[in-house]
């Protein structure tokens, strides 16, 4: 997965949120920040969604969207008072079916309801809202991407509010239903299943639904002309592939890749567990934006990771996501480690399958291509900050490289049986490093924090117990390289 370049906003402007207002009577407001340290303002407390149903139409030709957002939710305090992030105009409000007072700082819908609400009580919310969501600017953010014959809604860690008011955090999970209508001859595609689609007076009405917890930046759209291919998977769950008419010279290689889908989930499941959601496939759309991302049961890749013919490890990549980072999503943005190092590690496992290149070998070449005085060993890869988390080197490759330091120190057994283990323990909801860490030790039954702390959390290049690497002059290159090497430049593509 990818992002562009964040904007990291001032710890005032944190302080400020946090703190909300003074209580009111009967209750208190909820605050405007989960507290993330990397994005200060980015998600809402006081209550808990359990379920978006989103009722929206789109025009393609204005960028135009408009419809209903029906949140279902929980208060976690009595509550007078909560908010949304969203960018959007909002049109009308209802909270339990009674009209709401509510305001609008392009960042937040901040919303009060008629009387305060009591902690434990259920919340329906019924926003109204329309808007051109290639206009909106969010914290320095322009993220919804239109295209010649539709939009593209994939983006991280940031997405969800330029399309739908939404507590945008990982932290809060929900299902989804998003139902969307767009001109016939337009396609659109969403996690989860098609429930089914219709048309109706020159408009078609494509319905999904997400039945496990989904994080708001994993929830996307794709609109516009797409070839859809429907087919179920060994495991006996629906598969939905969609390539975009106007891909190109690529086409051939995107299908060879994305259609393995199935095959390399099969191979993920034996070593990470049964696969966590209900429906699989993925998005090959017809722009170049330069990246992938992971979205829950249906990742996206632009289309240049096909230039050089099929890309398996951007598929194996991806797909290795919907444990880690789907399944079990990160805490604070700061444990992205746990996100992109399983994911790249897992491209090093396909190579080991595939024959191209153990993972040790990939271990040995990239420790080595990467002297002690590189100062891509400065990064913080347990704890990068917002201008370096999708680092390609700092995150990803170090990333992969402490895993296999695990693995090296605690043996395969044990290594495969902590991974297991921290799904498992995770499932549907978010984790830290820190109980990954507690994970490991508790199946190894050996202390493992001073390796991670090297890995993780030193600014230098880790030294290595004798026998762990070969040290070569010239590194042995593995087969695998110039694919893994090629799959990284993209992923980490807007942050170079």
């Amino acid at each position: 997965m990818r992002s562009t370049m964040l904007v990291t906003l001032a710890t005032t402007v944190a302080g400020l949120l946090l703190a909300g207002t003074a209580s009111a009577a009967g209750g208190s407001p909820g605050g405007q920040s989960v507290g993330d340290p990397y994005y200060p303002t980015d998600g809402n407390t006081g209550y808990d969604v359990g379920h978006y149903d989103l009722r929206l139409q789109y025009q393609p030709s204005t960028d135009q969207i408009s419809g209903t957002a029906t949140i279902l939710a929980t208060a976690t305090q009595d509550l007078s008072q909560f908010s949304f992030d969203f960018g959007l105009h909002t049109d009308s409000v209802l909270v339990n079916n009674f009209p709401a007072t509510y305001t609008s700082t392009g960042s937040k819908l901040v919303i009060t309801p008629s009387k305060t609400l009591a902690k434990g009580s259920t919340i329906t919310v019924v926003v109204r809202y329309d808007g051109i969501p290639s206009q909106v600017t969010i914290n320095g953010e322009q993220d919804w991407l239109r295209t010649p014959d539709g939009a593209q809604a994939v983006q991280e860690p940031h997405m969800a509010a330029f399309w739908y008011p939404a507590n945008d955090h990982p932290t809060d999970k929900a299902t989804y239903d998003v139902s969307v209508a767009v001109p016939d001859g337009t396609q659109v595609v969403s996690n989860g299943t098609l429930v089914s689609s219709s048309s109706r007076l020159g408009q078609t009405r494509w319905n999904w639904r997400s039945t496990k917890p989904q994080a708001t930046y994993l929830t996307f759209i794709a609109i516009g002309k797409y070839d859809l291919r429907r087919s179920t998977g060994p495991d006996g769950k629906p598969v939905i592939n969609a390539y975009s008419t106007a891909i190109g010279a690529n086409h051939d290689a995107a299908v060879a890749s994305v259609e393995r889908t199935p095959e390399v989930l099969a191979w993920e499941s034996t070593l990470f567990g049964p696969y966590p959601f209900e429906a699989e496939g993925g998005v090959v759309p017809g722009v170049d934006f330069g990246f992938a991302l992971e979205n829950q049961t249906r990742p996206v890749y632009t289309p240049g990771f096909f230039n050089a013919g099929a890309d398996l490890s951007v598929i194996v990549h991806e797909n290795a996501h919907q444990w880690f980072g789907d399944a079990v999503s990160v805490h604070h943005w700061s444990d992205i480690w746990l996100n992109e190092g399983f994911a790249a590690y897992a491209e090093w496992l396909w190579s080991e399958k595939e024959g191209e290149g153990t993972a040790q070998q990939l271990f040995d070449y990239y420790y080595n291509s990467a002297p002690a005085s590189d100062p891509r060993w400065q990064i913080l890869t347990g704890d990068p900050g917002a201008d370096h988390q999708f680092s390609g080197f700092g995150v990803y490759t170090r990333g992969a490289l402490t895993l296999h330091a695990l693995r090296t120190a605690v043996g395969d057994d044990a290594f495969f049986a902590i991974l297991k283990a921290w799904i498992a323990a995770r499932e549907y909801s978010d984790g830290t490093i820190d109980q990954f860490i507690g994970v490991a030790e508790k199946v190894s039954g050996k202390p493992l924090h001073d390796l991670f702390q090297q890995w993780l959390f030193t600014p230098a290049r880790p030294s290595l117990p004798a026998g762990v690497a070969t040290a070569h002059a010239a590194p042995v290159k593995p087969k695998s390289v110039t694919e893994i090497d090629r799959t990284q430049a993209l992923l980490a593509q807007s942050q170079r």
